[in-house]
């Protein structure tokens, strides 16, 4: 999905510790190298930081987090020791609901922006506003996979850039006809991305430039990418 096989990820430092109320789009377009069609890749932590998603949480308490977990929850699909992997509100099967102790103060927790679609089309918006380009918007978060070991960046919402590319009907390299094959782009920008941010560099924003043209536009990983009942074998 590059334009000549290659992608460029540029790590974005300077931007400081993130508060409630501050202005995401100016920082990052004060500090980050923009051109038009990039695509911007900012962790779901400061996002909800900005948001002020953030609670107060007993650390030294060994159910706070569960119970945070469950309250973030619409159900509670599986358990194991600590680990409780839920359903959120947005339609996310993942580990504790979202709710994250790293990279926070003492005493607090983070949890998920309400809605990251609609956060990342504000950021977008922002960014335009501020600099006059173009650019797309991924905002991301680290999540475990089925049948897999490690973790790894996704896409929890976007804007500017299609989620999923649908290939069916199309040929492959042979003529064949593809039948089941669509691409999930703003999942693969965001585990580009986080190979320069890392999860304790300090970097959480990353500007990946070079993606397809064709696969800028609407998107919405509510809409794209969350997968409904009817097609879910796990749920």
């Amino acid at each position: 999905m590059a334009v000549g096989g290659s992608l460029l990820v540029l790590g974005v430092k300077g931007l400081g510790e993130i508060s409630p109320g501050d202005d995401l789009a100016a920082l990052i377009a004060e500090h980050a190298p923009l051109a038009e069609g990039d695509v911007v890749v900012v962790t779901q932590k400061i996002v909800s930081k900005a948001e002020g998603r953030t609670v107060r949480i007993d650390a030294s308490d060994p159910e706070a987090k569960r119970l945070l977990a469950e309250s973030e929850a619409v159900r509670v699909l599986r358990r194991r020791g600590d680990l409780v992997v839920t359903e959120t509100r947005h339609g996310f099967v993942c580990a504790n609901a979202g709710v994250d102790l790293s990279n926070v103060a003492d005493g607090w927790a983070v949890l998920l922006p309400e809605d990251p679609d609609r956060s990342a089309r504000r950021l977008r918006d922002g960014l335009r506003a501020r600099t006059g380009l173009e650019v797309a918007v991924v905002i991301s978060d680290t999540f475990g996979r089925a049948w897999r070991r490690g973790v790894t960046d996704v896409a929890i919402g976007c804007a500017g850039i299609r989620a999923v590319v649908d290939l069916r009907g199309t040929v492959d390299a042979l003529g064949r006809e593809l039948v089941a094959t669509e691409i999930c782009v703003v999942d693969e920008v965001a585990a580009a991305a986080d190979l320069v941010m890392g999860k304790a560099r300090g970097v959480p924003v990353a500007v990946v430039r070079g993606v397809e043209a064709a696969v800028l536009g609407r998107g919405a990983v509510a809409e794209e990418v969350v997968r409904p009942y009817g097609e879910d074998l796990f749920r």
